[in-house]
């Protein structure tokens, strides 16, 4: 029986593109043996390369029999290049173009997280045309102190920042809303809690969205909370299980699946969530979680003792259309 054809998709021009190439590598090492695995590599400008080799990305999709999306960021996560798989009538894991686009926006996801009746903070879209000073002024009189900051469009915590005063906000907004910058800026309340993420896997265990073990985090010393060099630098102590509740931890599984339904995700994701005196709040859904070493899903995959294999595999599967 000849092998499955699975071309792993990494790299690409965003600013996650090290830990795609390391999701990716981790992929490509770790397939089961009745799958081929082919290295899709997208370099920082956009030109596509398979096995060491330029090639178009017709080429690429007429040579593999599915494509396993290890991509992060603008491009691979946000809806583009799940467009033009499906206009290539690409077989791919992880979301479609529309809840992908959904998921990386993270005020369409708000949005789409309060429909169906989950907590969220208090926030603020600034428009583009404010200065920084009125930008600052309408957020000092609507949220209090401290703000979190974030790109509407930025993954893996990228883009996100936590502000305590008034000047600080002024002289962060300078920069984020110049032309250069070019970014729409969300900004919303800080939550005080317990930092907690919780992954989801379809059709997995006999049940259509199953919940992974929520996770506890530990920022690293001097770090506010799980921030990108948290997660790929080993600085955060992750807990798994999470020393939370039964009640909590529960809860928080439910809504892990609530967000995964509302934007429409499919095959896996992975939410992140505050415990707060007021209640467990979700901060954003992340539509293809990394899949490095030090990742999470991975980790919480293990705790339920599966293997990577195991879950590259149930992946693979699904999108292929094998798996009901």
């Amino acid at each position: 029986m000849s092998l499955i054809r699975v071309g792993v998709l990494r790299g690409g021009p965003s600013s996650e593109h090290e830990v795609s190439l390391k999701t990716g590598e981790a992929v490509l090492a770790n397939l089961p043996k009745k799958y081929f695995g082919h290295d899709i590599f997208i370099e920082k400008n956009g030109e596509w390369n398979m096995d060491g080799r330029y090639a178009y990305p017709e080429k690429v999709f007429r040579n593999v029999d599915v494509v396993f999306n290890a991509l992060h960021g603008y491009f691979g996560e946000d809806g583009k290049v799940q467009s033009i798989m499906e206009h290539h009538s690409v077989l791919y894991t992880g979301s479609g173009a529309l809840a992908s686009a959904m998921g990386m926006n993270k005020q369409m996801a708000k949005e789409a997280f309060k429909k169906v009746g989950l907590k969220t903070p208090r926030g603020i879209l600034l428009d583009s045309g404010l200065s920084a000073e009125q930008a600052g002024k309408m957020i000092f009189g609507a949220i209090s102190p401290p703000w979190v900051v974030k790109v509407v469009n930025g993954g893996s915590s990228v883009g996100v920042f936590i502000i305590k005063d008034f000047s600080s906000l002024v002289d962060n907004l300078e920069t984020i809303l110049s032309p250069s910058g070019g970014e729409r800026i969300m900004v919303e309340e800080y939550i005080w809690g317990k930092e907690a993420t919780c992954g989801v896997i379809d059709n997995f265990r006999g049940e259509t969205v199953y919940a992974l073990p929520v996770v506890e985090i530990k920022p690293a010393v001097g770090h506010s909370f799980f921030d990108n060099e948290s997660k790929y630098g080993g600085q955060a102590q992750e807990i798994i299980p999470a020393n939370f509740s039964l009640t909590e931890k529960r809860e928080i599984e439910k809504m892990a699946r609530l967000a995964h339904d509302a934007i429409g995700a499919r095959h896996y994701s992975r939410s992140d969530f505050i415990i707060s005196k007021n209640g467990i709040y979700i901060l954003e859904i992340n539509t293809l979680p990394g899949l490095t070493s030090e990742s999470l899903l991975p980790k919480a995959m293990n705790a339920v003792g599966s293997s990577y294999g195991e879950l590259l595999d149930h992946l693979i599967t699904m999108a292929m259309g094998k798996l009901i």
